[in-house]
């Protein structure tokens, strides 16, 4: 009980303890550079300078405080926006209407430490409440700045646990989009998000793909470039190096720039912030590296610092995005004069010493700038610091309930996070027409102007705009540039190349060099049967079934179409052999007609070699049904009229073998053999033996017929136009049947071949089946393996030559006699070999 009792006596001895600690200041205080006293003030922090001189730490005596050098024009351009716009809200009767604001600008000197130090005074300010008491109110209540995103995420992280709002003119980094790490942070500038995907949509609608990439490493620089090279992975732009330094790393720009010279590509992405830009341009110009076509980023695109007569021919034709240009009424007289005359600290020049004590020596080296006046057009950042200050205005205008006319209530205090939730719903149109809003992340939307570094006729560089990019509009309207209004890299007219490979032309293909980037490849020929019609193909198409690649390989043509025609070689060899053999056996009929009466025609059954003879006709005619396109009619009619009529041509010389057997039994003493093979029987053998055929083909065309068929799988390179057997059994039995019979007559022919006769007509009628057999049976092996129309031929040539065989075997020797040897042609001849002739 007397502990409990002890620890609450303790506590509250320490709570009362507490509320009356004094405050007291550690160290010498901070000045700013630019200060104004006002009911509310606004805390500012910019880098006016650009170089630090830190004191010697000896430790002997108290350190002197950091030396800064080397104005920044731009960022001293910025402060004296915001102290012009801060004095034009105060003149203005309905913003603010009885409060007037103060402000406190400090400078950063671009250092970490001095900007540490800067936002630690903007945060306390110089001066304590009554008694020295802390009362745990901040001074401001807000801040602008800072320039650079690096120095910017220390300031919100610093910022951030006190809710107090900090507002950022030109911090594009994307990693302060974060919520949660950076609740309390705002910016009138976009995010670079869009900055990155809009420069990876530049080089894409260039045709550049083959970049070399080049960020500061810092915040802006290493987030800015990840958000490209993700962008530009997905447009198919490839990075042959990604290289980086900070100001401070001169080894790592002498790297840089090694990299720049030895690389083959010649657009450089330069994501870099303005001192380290200068830098490099630097180094470029004392290595001679020209030619490069540089995109840069706003952070340094527009910048009239980089500018000189010894930089043209390095950053001659550099383009990139810059933030709009916008005229602002009355701040070119104000930066200009006014400023000078009102504003600037050494102005009065009366010796008094203000409440700081400042120092007017310490400004002697902005003074120096006082007469420059050529940079005040292309400053483009002056509109956001503008606009960040009128929506600290706006904010406390709605905290402050102010109303026309009655005021503001200047008794309400102002908290950190009021001003936070105010400003996330700020929403006016500044006087130049810009709508001014914070988006869900604190930024702004991303209007960007396109601008060309040109030369003009007094050889001074100007930034000339060629496109925009607007992240507001549709996203078919975002992004336009006028390219034939940009000179190039080098002052030439002419769009440089920046590729790793030339473009594949249409009939090749992409195909990837291994452990090289996916631009980087060889242009492959698309193989038979494939096409690429378009630049740049990562694959060659399959032409569809009944078409073929042209020689060139970009387009798909119809296969062309192989048949055995009239009019090509083969087929007028072929039809001129059908035709002749046609003529020949005409003429032996003729001929045989002629001569009818006499006995070497009148030995043999003189009906079935007329009948022989036109069967043979009709063999020679049927082998023209197999050339020309084939169709559904001369299918079926080429294959069943061989069959037929070579069927009708073996009966009859089937029919002459028997008679000529008869004969000889007849002659022998009581045979009476030739009653029963007569000329009746005759005909009846031929018909029978030749209607069984035409059962077969009957059969065969009702069932499976033949078909016109598109053969494309022999040749990939076109289509062989042929007739499908429909059934191979219907085929190969017509084909069979005509073997058999072949067969039976050479048998037959062959047992009669020593037959005593003067003019023995069996021998010549085994030497036509061997004939037949052999062409047949060669025809077979042949017809198989035979490609296309050359099947085709082949069996038309097997028709032929057996046709031949039977009429110059059965029918020339004949011809010979009657025609040569007519005192041959006597039934005393035929008939004398006989009585001689033992058998």
């Amino acid at each position: 009980m007397l502990f409990f009792l002890y620890t609450l006596l303790l506590f509250h001895h320490c709570n009362a303890k507490a509320e009356n600690t004094l405050c007291r200041m550690m160290g010498d205080p901070k000045y700013p550079l630019f200060s104004k006293y006002g009911d509310l003030t606004i805390g500012a922090v910019f880098p006016v300078h650009t170089k630090e001189t830190l004191p010697s730490f000896e430790f002997r005596q108290k350190p002197q405080s950091l030396s800064c050098s080397s104005v920044n024009l731009r960022d001293f351009r910025l402060a004296q926006t915001m102290i012009f716009t801060i004095e034009e809200i105060n003149r203005n009767a309905f913003l603010l209407p009885n409060v007037s604001l103060g402000y406190r600008i400090y400078d950063s000197c671009s250092s970490r430490l001095s900007s540490m130090s800067a936002i630690m005074s903007v945060m306390n300010g110089l001066e304590f409440a009554a008694e020295h008491k802390c009362n745990g109110q901040t001074p401001v209540h807000a801040i602008i700045g800072e320039t650079e995103s690096s120095a910017t995420v220390i300031l919100a992280r610093t910022t951030g646990p006190f809710k107090i709002p900090l507002i950022s003119h030109s911090s594009a980094c994307e990693c302060l989009s974060n919520r949660k790490d950076y609740p309390s942070f705002f910016r009138t500038i976009s995010s670079d998000y869009y900055q990155g995907r809009a420069l990876a949509l530049l080089v894409k609608h260039l045709g550049w793909t083959w970049v070399g990439a080049v960020n500061s490493d810092n915040d802006y620089g290493n987030n800015g470039m990840d958000i490209f090279l993700n962008a530009a992975e997905k447009e198919g732009i490839c990075i042959e190096y990604s290289v980086k330094f900070y100001r401070t790393e001169p080894e790592k720009l002498t790297k840089v720039v090694k990299s720049m010279k030895q690389g083959t590509a010649k657009v450089i992405i330069a994501f870099v912030s303005l001192i380290e830009m200068g830098l490099l341009i630097e180094q470029l110009r004392l290595q001679n590296i020209t030619g490069l076509q540089m995109i840069g980023v706003f952070g340094w695109i527009a910048s009239k610092t980089l500018i000189n007569s010894k930089t043209s021919s390095v950053m001659g034709g550099s383009l990139g995005f810059a933030l709009r240009k916008i005229y602002i009424e009355g701040l070119p007289d104000y930066l200009n004069t006014s400023f000078w005359d009102t504003a600037f600290p050494c102005s009065q020049r009366d010796n008094n010493l203000s409440e700081y004590e400042i120092n007017c020596s310490s400004y002697q080296d902005i003074l120096v700038v006082r007469n420059y006046t050529a940079d005040v057009p292309e400053q483009r950042y002056l509109s956001n610091v503008y606009k960040a200050v009128y929506a600290v205005a706006y904010a406390l205008h709605s905290l402050l309930e102010c109303k026309r006319q009655e005021g503001c209530d200047k008794g309400l205090t102002v908290q950190p996070q009021q001003m936070v939730e105010a400003l996330k719903k700020v929403n006016f149109t500044v006087k130049f027409g810009d709508r001014v809003w914070f988006d869900n992340t604190g930024g702004a939307v991303a209007q960007y102007e396109v601008v060309n570094w040109q030369q003009d006729s007094d050889g001074l560089i100007q930034f000339k705009a060629v496109g925009y990019y607007d992240a507001s509009l549709p996203h078919d309207q975002r992004f336009v540039l006028n390219t034939e209004n940009i000179i190039w890299a080098g002052g030439q007219l002419q769009k440089p190349r920046s590729v790793c490979s030339e473009s594949c032309p249409p009939g090749t293909r992409k195909a990837g060099q291994k452990g090289r980037p996916v631009c980087c490849y060889d242009c492959i020929p698309c193989a038979d049967g494939e096409m690429s019609n378009e630049t740049d193909s990562n694959n060659c198409m399959q032409c569809p079934g009944e078409f073929w690649s042209n020689a060139e390989k970009n387009k798909c043509v119809l296969k062309a179409v192989e048949f055995l025609s009239f009019t090509e070689v083969m087929g007028i060899v072929l039809v001129f052999f059908s035709l002749s053999g046609v003529g020949i056996t005409v003429l032996v009929t003729v001929l045989f007609y002629s001569k009818k009466d006499t006995p070497i025609v009148k030995a043999n059954n003189s009906e079935l070699s007329f009948l022989l003879l036109f069967s043979l006709t009709l063999c020679f005619l049927c082998s023209l049904t197999f050339i020309g396109r084939p169709t559904e009619w001369s299918c079926m009619l080429r294959h069943t009229a061989f069959g037929i009529t070579f069927v009708l041509c073996i009966s009859c010389v089937l029919g002459k073998t028997i008679v000529v057997l008869m004969a000889f039994k007849a002659t022998l003493p009581g045979s009476n053999v030739m009653k029963w093979f007569g000329p009746l029987q005759q005909r009846l053998s031929v018909l029978a033996f030749t209607l069984i055929q035409v059962l077969i083909c009957v059969l065969w065309l009702t069932i499976s017929p033949p078909f016109p068929y598109k053969n494309m799988k022999y040749y990939k390179e076109k289509i062989i136009l042929e007739c499908s057997l429909g059934s191979t059994v219907g085929f190969w039995a017509v084909l069979g049947y005509i073997g058999l019979l072949a067969v039976l007559c050479f048998i037959l022919a062959f047992l009669a071949r020593m037959l005593p006769d003067n003019f023995n007509e069996a021998k010549f009628i085994t030497f036509s089946m061997l004939i037949f057999s052999a062409v047949w049976i060669t025809f077979i092996p042949s017809y198989v393996s035979s490609p296309g129309k050359f099947s085709v031929a082949v069996e038309i040539f097997a028709i032929l030559a057996s046709s031949f065989g039977l009429l110059f075997c059965i029918f020339v020797p004949k011809c010979y006699i009657i025609l040569f040897k007519p005192e041959q042609n006597t039934k005393q001849h035929l008939m004398g070999k006989t009585q001689t002739k033992s058998y």
